[in-house]
């Protein structure tokens, strides 16, 4: 794109001599959205609005280099372009299987008018639930590359919409918070706020901030600086005052906004995949999607036994038979009761200075556990410390290849500075090399770079049911919040299937065998709610078989052909609807209130349909881990009524009658 535009506005030469206009609007295929810029006051400075509302207004744009150098006053306007265009493609993992969306592609040349006279192009797309835009730099004689010190995007929200938002305590962080509500103006200067951000303009519409691609840059937060809420680049760790060194051509993430008046749209939008580059990965037919058991949760738990617990093949036998059994598509090596499977000399699972995760511990045979799990059709995933595995990448997953491993748990990336983001795109490249999925833990939110590298299959970055083993306990109140805020950045684990549940009074903290809020049919909903393509089975095997529900957790898919969502009620209770070939799988959740509640099913096209129904009963007051399992017929002129138990749930399997 960078050469397509350097040749139609620099020609031969360094700088356009013709100028355009003081400002440009442009809006949606729909009309709906509309972005628009000026540069009145010599610099740049963008709105954008929803139908007649304004959202955003003039909000200023800059870049801030070393040296005092800038490229943020005395700017004009170049002769700006827009076309309509439709975009298609299939995303092999997602809310959604194959993606048609019109849009309109802005082209807005800004230019220097004194000094160095350099050209920086705006690259605006627009669709009918939101507005991606970026900032491409190219190179020129004079300018061949540059180390940015801040850039300057604001997003001067108008009025003052509520906020749910999470606080960062600085920069080094695992992105596990709690979400947060209050008015804009009740936000303090200078505190760092994660992505994505929602903002509630109530009785007009839903916006949500957040960013796409990010690629060989710094991950952004916002601050509100000066009352406005501004962009806010994580530092390079040995440059304390500088955000990215890059060499030109190069560009930025995509700055994303998903608007609608109905906060469901933003759920099932897919601007940030629309906005990456197709997959880099030629063959992926070795991907294989599904669950995992993952032990560590549930505190390593054996039956009594003839034979001794620990890191060795038998206590991984136990549970590769127990997926085997029960459709469960992974068991995941971790080690045992603090220690890695790999050799390690560091305290727990910290890496110490002599870490080889190329060689098991003394007496683990990590060949012997592949091929035993493969011949009952169960693949093999392992856990290890990022700072253990990067060091030594290529030999890793060499040696992982041969024993016949089939993906990892990167954990511990707490960062999102450009070195951080480079070293993750680094692991992925090299892992699709060698056939490796990978999944992220201790780690920022997802950027849609699922489409460019389908081999990364969900991200942690989200306070979760982890934290029941150390007493930060995980409401129901706080899974309400998590799809109308981390959801819309894409896929998130969250260590699910925890079949104790408690009610509060009952609940004990424990680091074995940890307790739950919320109901056991929450807890199913929670598979189908949140967007997961290797979604955690987490309990142990005695905890699961021949309980009700489980039957469930066996066979719900964890890729979608479509995403719908038919109802939903911003903090109080959320239905949505993913469909896997021609069955329809809903997850409904509530807050930590019961509620009576009816849900649509015009989503379904016409006929009759059965309905396998898990949900709350009158028991579940006393013991949430009761549940109906029901089986009616439906169509779609029909509407479902369901009870939801305080901190309930439900979910139904639609298939054709």
């Amino acid at each position: 794109m960078i050469k397509k535009l350097l040749l139609s506005y620099l020609c031969f030469g360094m700088i356009p001599t013709m100028y355009g206009q003081d400002n440009y609007e442009f809006q949606s295929p729909g009309g709906e959205v509309s972005f628009s810029i000026n540069c009145q006051l010599q610099h740049p400075q963008y709105t954008v609005k929803y139908r007649e509302d304004i959202l955003i207004d003039e909000s200023e744009l800059g870049l801030f280099f070393t040296l005092q150098d800038s490229f943020y006053s005395n700017i004009s306007i170049g002769n700006s372009t827009s076309k309509l265009d439709t975009l298609t493609y299939l995303l092999p993992a997602g809310k959604a299987s194959f993606i048609k969306e019109v849009y309109r592609q802005a082209y807005i040349p800004l230019i220097e008018k004194k000094g160095k006279k350099r050209l920086v192009l705006l690259d605006v797309m627009l669709f009918n639930d939101g507005i991606a835009f970026r900032y491409e730099i190219p190179s020129t004689k004079s300018w061949k590359n540059y180390s940015l010190t801040d850039e300057h995007t604001q997003f001067r929200v108008v009025g003052n919409p509520i906020a749910r938002v999470a606080f960062l305590e600085n920069f080094t962080t695992s992105h596990e918070h709690r979400y947060e509500k209050l008015p804009v103006n009740k936000i303090k200067n200078d505190v760092l706020i994660d992505l994505p951000a929602l903002f509630e303009y109530p009785g007009k519409a839903y916006l949500a901030i957040t960013e796409a691609n990010l690629i060989n840059y710094a991950g952004m937060s916002l601050s509100k600086r000066n009352n406005v809420l501004t962009s806010c680049l994580s530092h390079l760790p040995k440059h304390p005052d500088t955000k990215v060194i890059a060499s030109l051509p190069h560009q930025t993430p995509w700055r994303v906004m998903l608007i609608s008046e109905r906060i469901g749209a933003l759920i099932e939008s897919n601007i940030l995949t629309n906005v990456c580059e197709p997959s880099k990965i030629k063959d992926i037919s070795w991907l294989r999607p599904g669950k995992a058991s993952f032990h560590w949760w549930n505190g390593d738990i054996m039956p009594d036994t003839t034979f001794e617990p620990g890191v060795n093949f038998n206590f991984n036998k136990y549970y590769i038979d127990f997926c085997a059994r029960n459709k469960i598509e992974y068991h995941t090596v971790i080690g045992y009761r603090g220690v890695a499977w790999y050799q390690n000399d560091g305290i727990e699972y910290q890496p110490g200075p002599n870490t080889d995760v190329t060689k098991p511990r003394p007496g683990l045979d990590m060949k012997e556990i592949c091929d035993y799990a493969a011949s009952v059709h169960v693949g093999i995933r392992v856990w290890v410390h990022w700072k253990a595995l990067y060091p030594q990448l290529e030999a890793a997953f060499t040696q992982f290849e041969k024993w016949g491993i089939k993906g990892m748990m990167v954990d511990f990336m707490d960062r999102d500075d450009q070195e951080m983001v480079n070293i993750q795109e680094k692991i992925l490249k090299r892992a699709a090399a060698h056939h490796l999925e990978i999944q992220f833990h201790g780690v920022f939110k997802p950027t849609g770079l699922s489409r460019t590298y389908p081999n990364e299959s969900t991200r942690e970055g989200t306070l979760n049911y982890e934290c029941n083993k150390w007493g930060n306990l995980i409401t129901p109140n706080d899974d309400i919040n998590i799809p109308f805020t981390r959801l819309l950045a894409g896929p998130t684990d969250y260590h699910l299937g925890g079949f104790r549940a408690m009610p509060a009074n009952k609940f004990d903290t424990l680091f074995t065998r940890p307790h739950m809020l919320g109901t056991r049919s929450h807890m199913l909903a929670m598979y189908v709610v949140l967007e997961n393509h290797l979604s955690m089975v987490c309990d142990y095997p005695q905890a699961y078989e021949g309980q009700p529900g489980f039957e469930f957790i066996q066979e719900v898919p964890t890729v979608w052909d479509q995403t719908s969502v038919p109802q939903a009620e911003l903090e109080k209770w959320v239905c949505i609807a993913r469909k896997k070939g021609s069955d329809w799988y809903l997850g409904i959740i509530t807050n930590n209130d019961g509620r009576d509640v009816r849900i649509p099913l015009n989503f379904l096209p016409a006929g009759n349909f059965k309905a396998t129904i898990f949900r709350d009963n009158e028991s579940t007051l006393l013991d949430p881990n009761q549940l109906t399992k029901e089986i009616i017929t439906i169509n779609s002129t029909e509407e479902l009524n369901l009870h939801l138990a305080p901190g309930g749930g439900s979910v139904i399997k639609i298939s054709i009658n």
